[in-house]
């Protein structure tokens, strides 16, 4: 770099006009600059590369040989540096990205739309699905992750986030459970039950089991799964209460549960995505985000609030 840090590459346009025109007054006119300013640059030039560059004839001015030279590379390079800086675009249907997403597997209640609108919007484009574990926030700042998907804003600073919409909780339990008679579960007997527990954190279910720590409360896990669907295929013919949000059991018809509101106190699930913001501007990412908007304001039900674009 240290040829490059003593020239003004802001002569890099009036030296390509002159070699092309070999004239003062026609490059100023190319690169829209008065005849004195490019008179001018003209030796900048001529100091800079210690050459005369065009050399008066009896039919014009000539490049010398190493104007000649220099010519020949600007070929190359000029395309290269106006492609570089010219306002980048990006069309789905012509792109391949490459885009790592994580999240539980409650996703699977918009994400497979999101997936066929991905490849049928951009072909050529491919999606890698991680599942959650306790350190996914890590991946995300080291680059290893793009989007994570989740339902508890903690400890996300300086990450960005956008809200894509709200499920409620409700109780599946056993068709033969004492509380399956009912039409509300309370608090208190909600709490008095055993549960079954998706660990997403900490073998905890944290958007349920952080709102019971806020109330001072807390509910015996009897088991614990690490996916929703394997739980919810454990309730029949059990004791044992499971929470999950309401947009999971859209199609689910087995006779061996029955539904409940969860209690008033426990709050509906905000459901986020969230990126790093070295991927704020970059298109691909934007394109990507807007679509996880659009698929999810689409939903059936509770549409919740769709975040501006970013």
């Amino acid at each position: 770099m240290a040829h490059i840090e003593r020239v003004d590459l802001n002569l890099l346009a009036p030296l390509a006009a002159l070699l092309a025109e070999r004239h003062v007054s026609r490059a100023a006119e190319v690169a829209r600059l008065s005849q004195p300013a490019m008179s001018r640059a003209l030796q900048r030039l001529r100091d800079t590369l210690d050459d005369e560059l065009l050399v008066r004839t009896p039919r014009g001015y000539r490049l010398t040989p190493r104007a000649e030279r220099i010519q020949r590379q600007l070929q190359t390079v000029l395309p290269g540096l106006e492609s570089m800086f010219a306002p980048e675009q990006f069309d789905p249907a012509e792109a391949a990205e490459s885009f790592r997403i994580a999240g539980t597997d409650y996703a699977r209640v918009f994400a497979p739309a999101v997936f066929q609108r991905v490849f049928r919007e951009s072909p050529r484009s491919t999606l890698h699905f991680r599942p959650w574990h306790d350190s996914i926030y890590d991946e995300l700042d080291r680059g290893l992750v793009d989007l994570v998907f989740y339902a508890k804003s903690e400890h996300l600073s300086p990450l960005h986030t956008a809200e894509l919409f709200e499920d409620r909780f409700v109780c599946v339990l056993s068709a033969d459970h004492p509380l399956a008679a009912t039409t509300a579960i309370t608090l208190d007997a909600y709490l008095a039950a055993d549960h079954i527990i998706i660990g997403t954190i900490d073998e905890r279910q944290t958007a349920i089991d952080c709102r019971l720590d806020d109330l001072g409360s807390r509910r015996r896990a009897a088991l614990t799964v690490p996916y929703h669907s394997m739980a919810a295929d454990a309730v029949p013919g059990t004791p044992l209460i499971l929470t999950v949000p309401e947009r999971l059991l859209d199609h689910h018809a087995d006779p061996g549960i029955h539904i409940l509101p969860a209690p008033p106190e426990i709050h509906p699930l905000r459901y986020h995505m969230t990126w790093h913001p070295r991927l704020d501007g970059d298109l691909g990412h934007r394109w990507l985000r807007d679509v996880v908007r659009t698929v999810t304001a689409d939903m059936p039900g509770r549409a919740g609030r769709q975040a501006p674009s970013m």
